[in-house]
């Protein structure tokens, strides 16, 4: 009798779910609750239009790197995108950034207050100084080093091994937008290729190049911010006190240079210039999928696939118990909720911060689904 209780226990052992399946480990009601939610996500996300209030969408341009634009799309070039040309020719022309960015702002009547409103001049001038080969030539390395990092994170991280080339794979997908040479100006495209890589670089305890990359993105775009906080806090959640250290002192630079920028910019503000519209404006469902949606390959697919498809990231990565599978969560929720709080439909572009990296929760969402409907189902 003790020896079959024995094989029963050894029996047990050798079928229990891997540690690093966090829906396996649930109880029944929180997966049934689970499920539902996701349910009803689900549907929301297939029934909600995903538009953009700007001349054109990402989807519009074919443009490649390497390739030459047709005379159409550089006829079309959206108006944010020519302005942000406009800026580049002046710094390369050997004009100072803050002696013109306000004026010619106002000329195209887009407002310059309040300061944020006005770009950080990093990406101007690193566009300036390297110029269009320059510009493809980083963004080629970009993407390989970012891809390799993953690669590398994958094969480290507790569950991640058998999912490396799928998760590979899916970070060159959400990441290819980086090469397309027509969006080269856009900081959010250079800001979200920078914080994947830093997430990828990352490991508790090993926190350097990830803090320099992500400096970098954060001097790009202040959007990057939500990501510096999150690993602060999650290495004060380990304890890591000389890490949380870092990330907050990034955050006092960061906001040190901000003050700096707004010190530029006001004063050549005028009482008449007219200040940004509300960015609060609680777009609910419709900020985040489309944003992440408009922002990404997935604009090539009807929105009736592409919302939920976002929804099943986020599902993925969750199911992912490990110090990268946490982090996902948190950073890619986070971002969901301030996306359904804040900004207008023409922000859509918001969304390249995050949806490069997005992408990899699919590598686990086979786990995740199978391990949540069998807690649900009390088989866990």
């Amino acid at each position: 009798m003790g020896s079959d209780n024995a094989g029963v226990d050894r029996l047990n052992q050798a079928t229990a779910a891997p540690a690093w399946d966090r829906f396996a480990q649930w109880g029944a009601w929180p997966a049934r609750v689970l499920l539902a939610v996701a349910a009803i996500l689900l549907v929301l996300a297939a029934i909600t239009p995903l538009t953009a209030s700007m001349d054109g969408t990402p989807a519009e341009v074919p443009s490649l790197v390497g390739g030459e634009p047709s005379d159409a799309a550089e006829h079309e070039r959206d108006e944010d995108l020519a302005f942000y040309d406009r800026v580049i020719d002046r710094i390369e022309s050997g004009e100072s950034y803050y002696d013109f960015i306000v004026e010619e702002q106002r000329a195209r009547a887009y407002p310059v207050r309040p300061g944020l409103a006005v770009r950080l001049p990093t990406l101007a001038y690193i566009h300036a100084w390297l110029g269009e080969p320059g510009l493809i030539a980083m963004a080629i390395v970009l993407m390989g080093v970012t891809v390799w990092a993953w690669w590398k994170r994958l094969g480290d991280e507790p569950g991640g091994k058998r999912r490396q080339r799928i998760g590979a794979a899916l970070m060159l997908m959400g990441g290819s937008l980086g090469l397309n040479r027509y969006y080269f100006v856009l900081h959010e495209l250079w800001a979200g290729m920078l914080l994947a890589l830093a997430f990828g670089l990352h490991r508790p305890g090993r926190w350097g190049w990830p803090l320099a990359v992500a400096a970098l993105a954060l001097a790009i775009r202040e959007h990057v911010l939500p990501f510096v906080l999150l690993m602060g806090a999650m290495a004060a959640w380990r304890r890591d006190w000389k890490e949380a250290a870092a990330w907050s002192a990034l955050v006092i630079v960061f906001l040190l240079a901000i003050a700096w920028h707004f010190s530029l910019v006001v004063p050549q503000v005028l009482p008449s210039d007219p200040e940004s519209p509300d960015w609060l404006v609680l777009r609910g469902m419709a900020g985040w999928l489309g944003n992440v949606v408009l922002s990404s390959n997935l604009r090539f697919l009807p929105h009736e696939i592409a919302g939920p498809m976002v929804v099943l990231m986020a599902l993925g990565w969750a199911g992912w118990k490990s110090p990268a599978g946490t982090t996902g969560t948190l950073l890619y929720l986070g971002y969901a909720l301030a996306f359904m709080l804040a900004g207008r439909a023409n922000n859509f572009y918001w969304g390249a911060v995050v949806a490069p990296a997005m992408f990899i929760g699919l590598a686990f969402l086979p786990m995740a689904l199978v391990s949540l409907v069998n807690a649900a189902r009390g088989k866990a």
